[in-house]
């Protein structure tokens, strides 16, 4: 069973970068190919910031899949479905990336999505750590397209309006019909202070102007230094966060958030 996380975070918010961040302390730590980045925001640009172009989406085998004539439904269909997710999965550096896509149009998907989920569910299973970059809606985990998710990292910044976006995000995400373990905010570019009464502080990231420059240059979160304020920060949340320490093996930390 995977270990999943979910980001979340309204745009702009820094939870693309997060989730970037996130994966790359991740590879230092995994088995080979043991992480599998799901970008469910229809923006998509978690494949940019991880220095990767997609393959295709899986907004595409949907659409795909519901053109197909009566006489192909059934077992050619799911055929149809499972080879589409296959070819829509990019092999990088280390991990496996699946772009969601473009939300879905005002038809009925429900036997597409039932299939969609099953496909993806056995893919999720192959792999130790799923890092999902949602959308604020955070459409995909409401079409349950996981079933279950161990963090939920909401992403804000300090702000008025940071703080209530994070405290929809929550709210919605506490109605989902899926089982989220943890919940908890990343405060971005903010020192230790913020702080909601009704959610879990996981922890804070610093501005750090590396960052800043690297999006604004183009470049991806693996030409982040390694000692950057903000790279720092987001590891010492997954360390406390998953139990983990420098003498623990990878499945030690998986044995660890199931404790």
């Amino acid at each position: 069973m995977a270990t999943t996380i979910a980001i979340s975070g309204k745009g702009g918010s820094g939870k693309t970068t997060l989730a970037a961040m996130i994966i790359r302390f991740l590879l230092a730590r995994a088995d080979s190919r043991a992480v599998l980045a799901v970008d469910a925001d229809p923006n998509s640009c978690l494949a940019l910031t991880l220095g990767v172009e997609s393959a295709a989406t899986i907004a595409e085998i949907r659409e795909q899949a519901r053109a197909q004539p009566p006489s192909n439904a059934g077992i050619d269909r799911l055929r149809s479905v499972e080879y589409g997710i296959q070819q829509a999965i990019t092999e990088a550096a280390g991990f496996d990336l699946l772009t969601m896509g473009r939300p879905e149009g005002p038809d009925c998907y429900c036997a597409v999505n039932n299939m969609l989920r099953n496909f993806l569910d056995e893919l999720s299973s192959q792999y130790q750590f799923v890092i999902m970059d949602n959308e604020a809606g955070m459409e995909h985990l409401s079409r349950r397209t996981t079933n279950n998710v161990d963090l939920l990292c909401i992403v804000a910044e300090p702000t008025s309006l940071g703080a209530l976006t994070a405290q929809r995000i929550c709210e919605l995400a506490r109605q989902l019909p899926i089982a989220v373990e943890q919940i908890g905010i990343i405060w971005n570019k903010a020192a230790d202070s913020k702080k909601l009464n009704a959610i879990e502080t996981f922890g804070y990231v610093p501005y750090d102007k590396a960052v800043s420059d690297a999006s604004m240059q183009g470049k991806t979160i693996f030409d982040l230094a390694e000692d950057s304020p903000a790279f720092l920060a987001v590891c010492k949340i997954l360390e406390h966060k998953l139990n983990l320490k420098d003498d623990k093996s990878i499945s030690a930390m998986k044995r660890d958030t199931r404790s």
